[in-house]
């Protein structure tokens, strides 16, 4: 399974931890449910909101997901976006 790393720009603090990365996974079916394609491919927040926590690592909780950086949440829109391409396509995108 693809996966794509996101160097963050503003870290996620989890308590005296902070998370300056995270790996994103292909989304499956399942990572999907609930969601239209078409709203991931369009970047649309409300269908970034449910999937990322379900393809991150480390695990994003969906509040973690809503107060990320938007420039964040933009380049982890676009890296799920592009588990929509041929493989062969997919490192062109970073």
């Amino acid at each position: 399974m693809p996966t794509q790393t996101l160097k963050l720009n503003k870290p996620i603090i989890r308590g005296e931890n902070q998370v300056t990365e995270i790996t994103l996974h292909a989304p499956n079916v399942g990572a999907m449910r609930g969601v239209s394609m078409r709203a991931l491919l369009d970047l649309h927040v409300d269908a970034l909101l449910p999937v990322l926590p379900r393809i991150s690592d480390p695990k994003l909780t969906e509040q973690e997901v809503e107060k990320l950086d938007p420039s964040d949440l933009l380049q982890a829109g676009v890296l799920v976006a592009s588990f929509f391409l041929p493989e062969s396509e997919q490192q062109d995108v970073v």
